[in-house]
Parts: C-alpha cells; sequence; structure tokens
C-alpha cells in the first residue's frame, strides 16, 4: 500500500484546525474527500517542501502548493468531493469561487494584514508567539508585505494603501459577496444539498476566519453575524469535521484529556523561552556593535596576561545565539 500523501499547512489557532485561509480550504475539502493524508502543523512556511503553506507532497507527483492544484492532485487520486455535482452545479461552482476571491478575499486581507489596528493587536502578535526565534522578529512583516501584494493584484492597484477609502471599497464588495452567499445556501445544510463540495470548502475556508478570530476593527464582521445561516453553515462544519478535540492538534487523529491541558501545562515555559529569545537578541545586538567598531573595548595592560576584555567571550555569545 502506498505512503499516504503529505499535507503542510499552518498550525491551529483560535478555535480553527489552521489560521490560514488557503489552508482551511485544503483541510475541510480532504475532510470532505475522505483523503488519507498525513498532515503535518508547522509555523514555518521554509519547512514546506515549496517554501509555502500549504503544500501538498506526493510520492509520483511531486509536492505543488496553492488551493486548486492541490485540488486536483486529490481528485488525480479519486478523492473528489464533487463528484456527484451535475455540469450546472459543477458551472457554479466555478462562478462562485471566483466570486469570493475577487470579492470576499480582498476584504480579509485587508483586515487580518492591512488595517494597522487589526495586524498589531491580532494577527502579528499570534504570528511572532507561535514562529520560533529569529523568524518571529522579521516573517511577519515579510508575510504582510506579500499580503499587501496580492491585494494589489486582486484590485488591479498597484498604489493601493492602508486607507479609509481602500477600506470602504473592499468591504463594500465583500458585503455584497456575503450577502450572496446568505441567498444562495438559504436553509440547506450545505450549498448544494446534503453532502459538502469543493464550494464549501472555499466558502469555509473565507468565512471561518471572521467568525473566529475576534479583530479591534472591522465592520465585515459585525454584517456577518447577522447572516445566520452562514454563522451555522460553519459552525456544522467546525463541529463535524473539526471537533474540538482535534482543532488544537490536527485533524488526522483525537487528542487525549492529557495532550488538551499541555498547553496551559506549558505557558511558564513558553515564558521563559520568550526571556531567553530577548537575552539572545540583546547578545547578537552587543556582539553586532563590538564587530562594527559602534562600540570599542579598551584592552588592559599586558601586565595582566589573565585578565579579560569583556565578561564574556566571542565562543559564549556564538553559543547563545545557536540556543
Amino acid at each position: 500500500m502506498a505512503a499516504p500523501c503529505e499535507l503542510f499547512c499552518w498550525k491551529a489557532g483560535f478555535g480553527l484546525p489552521s489560521v490560514n485561509i488557503d489552508c482551511l480550504i485544503v483541510l475541510a475539502y480532504a475532510r470532505f474527500a475522505g483523503a488519507p493524508l498525513k498532515i503535518h502543523k508547522i509555523s514555518n512556511p521554509w519547512r514546506s517542501p515549496t517554501g509555502s503553506l500549504p503544500a501538498l507532497r506526493t510520492r509520483d507527483e511531486g509536492s505543488c502548493s496553492q488551493p486548486s492544484q492541490i485540488i486536483i492532485q486529490l481528485r488525480k487520486q479519486k478523492y473528489n468531493a464533487d463528484f456527484d455535482l451535475s455540469a450546472k452545479e459543477g458551472a457554479d461552482t466555478l462562478a462562485f469561487i471566483s466570486l469570493l476571491e475577487e470579492r470576499l478575499l480582498p476584504s480579509l486581507i485587508y483586515a487580518l494584514w492591512i488595517d494597522s489596528k487589526n495586524y498589531v493587536e491580532v494577527t502579528r502578535r499570534w504570528h511572532a508567539e507561535n514562529i520560533s526565534f529569529p523568524l518571529n522578529f522579521f516573517l511577519p512583516g515579510r508575510i504582510q508585505n506579500r499580503q499587501l501584494e496580492r491585494l494589489r493584484l486582486i484590485r488591479g492597484n498597484s498604489s493601493l494603501e492602508s486607507g479609509e477609502e481602500a477600506e470602504k471599497e473592499v468591504y463594500r464588495d465583500a458585503l455584497e459577496c456575503l450577502n450572496l452567499l446568505s441567498q444562495r445556501l438559504g436553509s440547506n445544510k450545505f450549498f448544494f444539498g446534503d453532502s459538502p463540495s469543493s464550494l464549501d470548502a472555499y466558502v469555509f475556508g473565507h468565512l471561518a476566519p471572521l467568525i473566529k478570530i475576534q479583530l479591534p476593527n472591522c465592520r465585515l464582521q459585525y454584517h456577518l453575524k447577522n447572516l445566520d445561516n452562514l454563522n451555522a453553515f460553519c459552525s456544522n462544519i467546525l463541529s463535524l469535521y473539526f471537533p474540538s478535540e482535534e482543532a488544537s492538534e490536527g485533524v488526522s487523529r483525537p487528542v487525549s484529556g492529557t495532550q488538551q491541558g499541555s498547553d496551559l501545562d506549558n505557558e511558564p515555559y513558553k515564558r521563559r523561552k520568550q526571556l531567553l529569545s530577548v537575552l539572545v537578541a540583546v547578545a547578537a545586538m552587543l556582539s553586532y556593535a563590538l564587530f562594527t567598531g559602534i562600540v570599542a573595548i579598551e584592552h588592559m595592560q599586558e601586565e595582566e596576561p589573565g585578565g579579560r576584555a569583556s565578561l564574556r567571550g566571542p565562543d559564549q555569545e556564538e553559543e547563545e545565539e545557536d540556543e
């Protein structure tokens, strides 16, 4: 029997199986199609085979990124959540996915990565706490820049920046998209009846962050709270396919009560790690200052051969940086 495919995605957070929109889409589709994946929940995109998340690694087809490419690979292996859809339903799926990416996605990028208050208090804070040192110092900012470029590409505006006009524009389109989705779903459990499809995975991936991540500045969340059927839609998927005991550890296996309690038990260790990171950063800055000549140390006279020019030698500083 062939080894299962490996899926690399952003780790869980905020009560979601992943904090990333694209990863949520792929995780949901894999669950809907029953694909037996080996899932790696990580917080460093460079550890994935493609250098980005999500990423699917297969034994025969190599590796690929982007939800659409990953879904195609899963379909090639006979894991197709759209198998029973009619031609019209297939066309509707493509139309609504395009609507999500053109109208709703820009508002999500803006709310999570461009709005300064949301970015500082929620997005950057989560990434800084969950990405290992020293990547947590610069990786969130690099992701923010890429998200801004992605937003500019989608909107067709190479000079788009954070501001009231840009916010009104992206939120207006998003509100219209949410209303259309609510009307199309109606009282159904899923968009095409009682079985989920790829459209449900895409809608879930876009809506779940708005429902679960509490942002200090996002009018879109207030509007979504009034659309009861969309809230129920996301809640049903989370409860059916991502139970609470699996949300923090992955979707491939249940988590025991001992494992669930380990997050609280590890809080002191997290604080120690943060303190150590600060100390190492200070040591690195001092080392840089010494080597560049910003700070100079006068050597003692040579009659004191046992004396030391500083409290720490270069070797010790390098060991602390490695730690």
